[in-house]
């Protein structure tokens, strides 16, 4: 499993011209998941999102995390994000699970997100073609892949 979160003073997605999900301050994460995922993959990923301390303490420091500051979190399906392209210059998604497994995964992530954030998070809707604004704050970027802790 692969995520992108971005720190963001808000956050919104839309489908065909519809205002889908909005967040204020929080996480935004795109989520992408392949074949080999488990929901051990799920867990770490989701306990690695709602600790993870990248928002600013009292003295400026990013020293908390999410759930510390009562963030709000948004998480977009992309599949896109197992894009490999080693060869040639089209993208090949093969490593990016099918529909069949990924749709489970995603419900399962939103899930234990929920579960450990202690509170409802907000979604794109999974497979649409979606129109994600959003102000990223700091800017604070951070790539996480479940299958390699070190990325």
């Amino acid at each position: 499993m692969r995520v992108v979160i971005q720190r963001v003073s808000y956050a919104s997605v839309t489908v065909d011209n519809e205002l889908v999900s909005s967040i204020g301050c929080g996480m935004l994460v795109l989520a992408g998941f392949e074949h080999a995922d488990t929901e051990r993959d799920l867990g770490w990923m989701s306990a690695k999102i709602v600790n993870l301390r990248i928002f600013n303490d009292q003295q400026g420091v990013m020293n908390l995390s999410v759930k510390e500051t009562s963030g709000e979190v948004l998480i977009i399906s992309q599949f896109t994000l197992h894009a490999a392209t080693k060869k040639g210059n089209r993208p090949s998604y093969i490593r990016a699970a099918p529909p069949e497994i990924s749709v489970p995964l995603y419900h399962l992530f939103i899930g234990k997100v929920t579960e450990q954030l202690g509170k409802n998070v907000k979604t794109g809707i999974f497979g649409a073609e979606m129109k994600v604004d959003l102000l990223n704050d700091g800017p604070v970027t951070i790539m996480l892949d479940s299958k390699n802790k070190e990325f």
